[in-house]
């Protein structure tokens, strides 16, 4: 069906509101508008749905959770032939995050699935946690995570915790595109869900349970105790979910100075404060910064709206508030938790760090260095969940620490994704550590500079939105498949990953050799002298991503060799764009 049959459908069906009709109708004659909205589905990518909200199958709206929630529940029950199954939900603080929320439970209380909501909202996390808690057969979470107020999403868990992975998500996929009519949707009244004894409300209960587990990840509590007194952190939620966990744990474990940016403290999904609730943007700390300034903190810590990253700024050598990278505070991390484990004796023989293709390479020397192992997977943190899972059935390896350049992380099995709640509480008591030491965050990173060398990661983002955008993106990735580049700006080609085709081949041999890792869109290029460049679409927004890599021996070296390698990345995709 094209997408202007499809765009009369909805303005011609009764099933549709009249809300839904009257916004359909405002975009009459608008002809590119009514095709982005039809011309194709949402899809699952890294996390799911992630879409404008709207209308429209391109669209996150009710009809299009309904779908997916009945899809979901097909898969449970005809795939997986699973009898009673339960569910878990949460959502964040976006705009139709509780709406969608219940349209969701409602759709699986149709479907004789039991339901477990949260009463408000909560953390990725912590739905990550209550799936495994509650014995769930998997979990969503309503959340377009760090993305601008028009969007919202659908994140969809296993139930290991972790978000689903190839072949579920295909499988769960396949049962969404079945339903060719939304009269195939089965839907019933929250009244009637609770009256069936379908839907259950929790809250107090499990989020007790989810912060002991948080708590018990604490590795220093000794040293908060020091410098409590004198140590001042400033944290901001951000206008969503990470406010009363965050500020819950760190009360918890002993911070007493914890100041937090009032004009952000508050649930909105307008996020009226800043453009984008983004912690990877440092505007989105302008507020933080003006605080930390006035209060003189040690350490400034913000999360986004579903609170499963964080962004960390600490003072520079100039006495400035200066982010730190995901990479950076990932690999400080690391190196923190193995430093003190093996201080400790703690440090298993078989410990394991997990990073991503794309992560800091630091990494692999700080695991080295402890003696530990570094485990690489795909883009996407249900890829780490899914080892932790592997690791706990064979029972021959250690999961200790696990990140992503993209500003998130796990320490410790009690959740199968990134939380901002845990890497809060242990960034805080690594600076306190640190500061108990007479150093600053930004002094100790420095020191693991100079021992491991200067690594430093750079990215270059593209946005190309519509059908001609995805089209475009499809073709930079076909051409560069297509060009055997010997050179990227000064380095040499020594090895070129293509995990779709799973092969890897090396410049100076013809022989290849298999990619163990899941088929994914990626293309990953190993050059002399420690750098790398990897370029792959996005899983949830209309960009394509240039992911670079190198080690110097000085900061300005690494930045000058960050900066070659974006140039002759620009250069080299020009004619196609």
């Amino acid at each position: 069906m094209s997408y202007t049959n499809k765009y009369q459908s909805w303005l011609e069906n009764d099933y549709f509101d009249v809300m839904t009709k009257d916004e359909l109708r405002s975009i009459v004659g608008n002809e590119k508008e009514i095709e982005d909205r039809f011309y194709t589905e949402l899809e699952f990518g890294t996390a799911g749905l992630r879409g404008v909200i709207g209308a429209g199958t391109n669209r996150m709206n009710n009809y299009v959770v309904r779908k997916a929630t009945q899809g979901f529940a097909n898969y449970l029950i005809n795939v997986r032939n699973i009898k009673e199954a339960k569910i878990a939900i949460a959502y964040d603080s976006r705009n139709m995050s509780y709406e969608f929320a219940k349209e969701a439970g409602s759709v699986f209380a149709a479907n004789g699935i039991h339901v477990y909501i949260f009463e408000s909202l909560r953390p990725v996390p912590e739905l990550s946690f209550a799936v495994r808690e509650l014995n769930c057969h998997g979990g969503i979470v309503i959340t377009a995570s760090h993305n601008p107020p028009e969007y919202n999403g659908y994140k969809v868990y296993g139930e290991d915790g972790a978000q689903v992975i190839a072949p579920y998500d295909e499988m769960i996929i396949e049962e969404v595109n079945k339903i060719t009519d939304f009269s195939q949707v089965k839907h019933i009244s929250e009244g009637q869900a609770r009256q069936e004894g379908l839907l259950t409300w929790i809250g107090q209960e499990i989020d007790d349970k989810y912060i002991a587990k948080v708590k018990e990840q604490a590795i220093n509590l000794e040293v908060i105790q020091k410098v409590a007194d004198d140590f001042k952190i400033v944290y901001t939620p951000i206008h969503g979910t990470g406010n009363k966990p965050v500020r819950r744990i760190l009360n918890e474990v002993g911070f007493k100075n914890i100041y937090v940016v009032d004009e952000q403290a508050e649930p909105d999904g307008s996020f009226p404060t800043v453009k984008s609730p983004n912690p990877e943007d440092t505007n989105a700390f302008t507020l933080a910064i003006e605080l930390a300034k006035k209060v003189d903190a040690d350490i400034v810590m913000g999360t986004d709206p579903d609170a499963d990253r964080v962004g960390v700024l600490v003072r520079n050598q100039e006495g400035e508030y200066v982010v730190m990278t995901g990479n950076m505070i990932g690999a400080m991390l690391a190196d923190y938790i193995l430093s003190q484990k093996k201080l400790r004796g703690e440090l298993l023989a078989n410990s394991v760090i997990i990073k991503t293709i794309v992560t800091t390479e630091m990494t692999r020397a700080i695991a080295e260095s402890y003696g530990a192992q570094t485990l690489e997977v795909l883009t996407g943190f249900k890829f780490i969940g899914e080892q932790i899972r592997l690791f706990e059935e064979k029972g021959d390896k250690h999961y200790v620490f696990g990140f992503e350049e993209s500003y998130g992380c796990l320490a410790g099995t009690y959740a199968r994704d990134k939380d901002a709640v845990v890497a809060c509480m242990l960034a805080a008591e690594m600076a306190a550590y640190y500061k108990d030491k007479g150093m600053t965050l930004y002094e100790a990173l420095i020191s693991l500079y100079e021992k491991y060398g200067y690594y430093k990661e750079g990215i270059l983002s593209i946005t190309l939105k519509g059908i001609e955008g995805m089209s475009k993106i499809k073709a930079i990735m076909e051409k560069l498949r297509e060009l055997e580049l010997k050179n990227i700006a000064s380095y040499t080609v020594l090895a070129k990953r293509d995990y779709e085709a799973s092969k890897r081949v090396q410049a100076s041999l013809k022989g290849e050799e298999m990619l163990l890792l899941p088929k994914s869109n990626v293309l990953y290029y190993e050059l002399n002298d420690n750098a790398w460049v990897c370029i792959r679409p996005s899983g949830t927004e209309p960009k394509i991503k240039f992911y670079f890599g190198v080690k110097a021996s000085s900061i300005k070296e690494a930045s000058s060799k960050v900066e070659e390698l974006e140039n002759a990345v620009k250069q080299i995709i020009e004619p196609w764009m």
